[in-house]
């Protein structure tokens, strides 16, 4: 059996932020690097083995301006309402946060977006929907890990979906598939990060049926 050291890889499952304020806007983040961290996320579990995933790589100054200027158009009026809704606090520290990258957005080294080589079409059932992204989001989410091991951060964000059409014909991708999601990248600054607060595993797991906790 292959063994791992738990402390280092539950040290990088636990400690992978979405990287927000601590993104270096002033370093280029090398293409191989990036290709290095998709080639990993290839990996990733998918569906039949289909392989119906592209990753689009974004690191022309221009193009990173005018998809950050969508981005913000989208994200900076929802950021506002969803922050007079949220209590002061946690929820409050991420809507600043989020709401300084949306600001900045266009000044990251690089973007990356990954795709799916198709589309849901519509009144798809939940089994469909659940099996389609269910073939991209491991892949994403191990992008993300592979580029913290590499001393890259990331953030998960969607909100340039609100102009998906636009986003495309600026990048020049087909309407025939999907943008998943959005990640700028960047060297983060600083040493490490912490875990975040989170409920115990056994505040959160039912046995058996609905509502059957561990303690039942």
């Amino acid at each position: 059996m292959t063994e791992f050291n738990l402390t280092q890889t539950d040290g990088l499952l636990t400690t992978t932020k979405q990287v927000r304020k601590r993104l270096d806007f002033d370093r280029a983040v090398p293409r191989q690097l990036l290709l290095d961290c998709i080639e990993i996320a290839s990996r990733a579990p998918m569906g039949g083995n289909l392989e119906r995933n592209k990753w689009l790589v974004i690191d022309d100054p221009d193009l990173k301006a005018k998809v950050g200027e969508l981005y913000l158009s989208n994200a900076g009026p929802y950021l506002e309402e969803r922050a007079k809704e949220s209590p002061e606090g946690r929820s409050q520290r991420v809507f600043d946060s989020a709401m300084y990258l949306a600001e900045r957005m266009g000044e990251v080294p690089a973007m990356v977006i990954p795709i799916r080589l198709d589309r849901l079409p519509e009144g798809t059932s939940v089994e469909e929907t659940a099996g389609y992204y269910g073939s991209v989001l491991p892949g994403a989410w191990s992008f993300q890990l592979a580029a913290r091991s590499r001393g890259l951060g990331s953030c998960w964000t969607t909100l340039h979906l609100g102009h998906e059409a636009e986003t495309a014909e600026l990048l020049g991708i087909p309407d025939t598939v999907t943008q998943v999601a959005l990640f700028p990248v960047a060297y983060y600054t600083g040493d490490t990060f912490r875990a975040a607060p989170r409920r115990s595993a056994e505040d959160i797991t039912f046995f058996n049926t609905w509502g059957n906790t561990a303690s039942a």
